[in-house]
């Protein structure tokens, strides 16, 4: 029945449903014809969402969203290329650093591709920097906006596995430093092949000037992650706490911000929000359904049957990962796979924190590679540039990323 409910799971995607309908008919029908009481089915929509974690969501969410509407993604653009504009290709590098900066806000890869590019695709066609590797760098750095904490991904994987948000968020650093350090190279590798200008002479007066304006922006993630490791509160009143610090610094700092904006970006966040829950609600179903039917015991079973290898199982793990994130969108795809995955990688020895890091990091390549690839999307939005150019340009930064997923999986002091 396993089989079966795949199929449909599949048709129903080529059919064109959105994600979490195509989760929903398919497991509807499966336990229907096994006779299940579709009483089950409303049950386990509502646990799926049923926790106290997943509040920090919306929270996150808007926290990004009303950090990007504002002039805070700006400031933190000119304070990046106050730092290392004066290099050569000094503005890639600089879209590689506003994009770690942002990530430390926003928790989520879209709205750091969009922040980010929206406020530097003008000036780096200024400057005469290749539009579609501009593009693609400007999309692979968003990647870093789901491992760097806050990171919403890491929130649903922790509500799934019953793991600490606290260290999850904590695990994301250095691999998120890894990842922008990997991108900044491939950028200077082709700055000096292209011969792209230098920028702005380094100043120390124009970084203290940046540094200032831009400080109540990189005070968001202080307050964030230096609240929750410190234990003044959980990650879901620390996603409160920065919503209203959000909403006081747009309106009353940099009033940057109108009511009439307010209300729209609300909106938007309600709507990403809605779209989430469902894809959590439906995608426990199919969990509970998996479970049930004992496929992740069964999973482990036949893969240890074949060979007990630990690096083996974790490179066709990872192999699972990243074909999966090709193919569907990051939440659903991390929902779907952490209850089958999870049972397999602990018996060869992975921690769930571990192992937490290696799907939100694969998953996270996921956002480049089409035909899902939301940030290409975005970064093709934002620079009116074919999607095909910008998939062109993505490989270098792509395998770069891999890499780094690699080094997460076999170096689990990366974490």
């Amino acid at each position: 029945m396993t089989g079966v409910l795949f199929l449909l799971f599949l048709l129903f995607m080529l059919l064109g449903l959105p994600i979490a309908f195509a989760i929903g008919a398919s497991t509807l029908i499966a336990l229907h014809a096994q006779g299940v009481p579709l009483m089950v089915v409303t049950q386990q929509m509502f646990q799926g969402i049923n926790s106290f974690a997943l509040v920090a969501v919306p929270m996150f969410i808007l926290t990004g969203d009303l950090m990007a509407q504002g002039k805070i993604s700006e400031k933190l653009v000119n304070f990046a290329d106050a730092l290392f504009g004066f290099l050569k290709g000094g503005l890639a590098i600089v879209s590689v650093m506003a994009g770690m900066f942002f990530a430390a806000i926003s928790g989520s890869g879209a709205a750091t591709t969009a922040a980010v590019g929206s406020t530097l695709v003008p000036e780096l066609k200024r400057k005469g920097y290749d539009p579609a590797s501009s593009a693609s760098l400007i999309a692979a750095s968003g990647t870093i906006g789901v491992v760097i904490p806050p990171s919403v991904p890491m929130i649903i994987y922790a509500v799934i596995a019953q793991e600490s948000v606290a260290k999850l968020f904590l695990s994301g650093f250095l691999p998120g430093l890894a990842m922008g350090i990997g991108l900044m190279m491939i950028a200077i590798i082709q700055a000096y092949r292209r011969n792209y200008p230098k920028g702005t002479p380094l100043s120390l007066r124009t970084i203290w000037v940046t540094l200032r304006s831009a400080s109540w922006g990189l005070m968001t993630p202080v307050i964030i992650l230096g609240g929750i490791f410190s234990g003044i509160f959980t990650p879901s009143e620390a996603a409160v706490v920065a919503v209203n610090y959000a909403l006081i610094v747009s309106l009353f700092i940099y009033r940057d911000l109108t009511l009439r904006q307010i209300y729209t970006i609300l909106l938007r966040s309600a709507m990403t929000t809605s779209v989430i829950m469902l894809v959590i609600a439906m995608s426990a179903v199919l969990s509970w359904t998996l479970s049930s039917w004992q496929v992740p015991s069964q999973l482990a079973a036949t893969v240890l049957s074949y060979s007990s290898n630990p690096y083996m199982i974790m490179l066709l793990v990872v192999a699972v990962i990243l074909i999966t994130g090709i193919f569907i969108e990051t939440a659903s795809a991390l929902i779907i796979l952490t209850p089958v995955l999870l049972p397999l990688v602990t018996q060869i020895g992975i921690d769930p924190i571990h192992f937490g890091l290696i799907i939100v990091v694969g998953l996270a390549i996921g956002m480049i590679t089409p035909p899902v690839a939301i940030n290409l999307y975005v970064a093709s939005s934002v620079t009116q540039l074919p999607l095909e150019q910008i998939t062109r340009a993505i490989i270098p930064y792509l395998l770069v990323l891999i890499g780094v997923l690699m080094l997460v999986v076999y170096l689990p002091m990366m974490i």
